[in-house]
């Protein structure tokens, strides 16, 4: 509550400070000789407006990826922390989940736990059985082929046979994204043979990855 109301009270002195700062403008420009303002409207406001352009394209370009880059890395450090104390299995595939989609699904900076990962990716599309949890295999089967480890083909390719079209389309990406060309001809077939047109879809990227 201390917090919201320290937060409430911050916006309102911005607030008030920056009507005062425009009614303070105001007020000055009023006062200026029509010479003075004829220069700032024709060579000041242009030049004040290209800085401005170039510190929002340096901030867009160069200071906002270097600290979205940082959280990133920040987050993945604490996960991996968490992971690697934790002993309960809900607990370790929740983070497992989280630490793949916080480092944005990649490989880089996950290296020193692709074998627990894989081990628990490879037991949930194995062991969550039943429709409702569909959704939990088809993440572990997308989440296997970004662990770039091809032991996981076989089983990636059991899962195009899912009974549930979200897990065969996320076991397609996970083909493709390991670029499983021994299979390119079984997701050739699913492209065009599967009902599902996202199933479909998903595997026709997959062979263009493997292209």
């Amino acid at each position: 509550m201390a917090i919201r109301q320290h937060h409430g009270h911050a916006r309102l002195t911005a607030g008030l400070l920056l009507i005062g700062a425009i009614v303070a403008g105001v007020w000055v420009w009023k006062r200026l000789p029509l010479d003075t303002q004829d220069i700032i409207v024709e060579e000041a406001i242009p030049i004040a407006a290209l800085c401005v352009g170039i510190l929002w394209g340096t901030w867009f370009a160069v200071i906002r990826p270097i600290r979205h880059r940082r959280d990133r890395e920040r987050r993945r450090a604490d996960l991996l922390a968490r992971f690697a104390k934790t002993r309960s299995w809900n607990q370790r595939r929740s983070l497992a989940f989280e630490l793949v989609e916080v480092n944005e699904y990649r490989l880089e900076g996950l290296e020193s736990v692709v074998g627990s990962l894989k081990e628990i990716f490879s037991l949930t599309l194995t062991q969550a059985i039943g429709d409702k949890q569909h959704r939990i295999r088809g993440m572990a089967a997308s989440h296997l082929g970004i662990l770039q480890d091809r032991s996981a083909v076989p089983l990636l390719v059991k899962a195009l046979d899912d009974d549930h079209a979200y897990v065969r389309g996320c076991a397609a990406l996970g083909l493709g994204r390991l670029r499983a060309t021994e299979v390119k001809d079984r997701l050739v077939v699913v492209a065009k043979d599967d009902w599902d047109q996202t199933v479909r879809s998903r595997a026709r990227e997959a062979v263009e990855r493997m292209s």
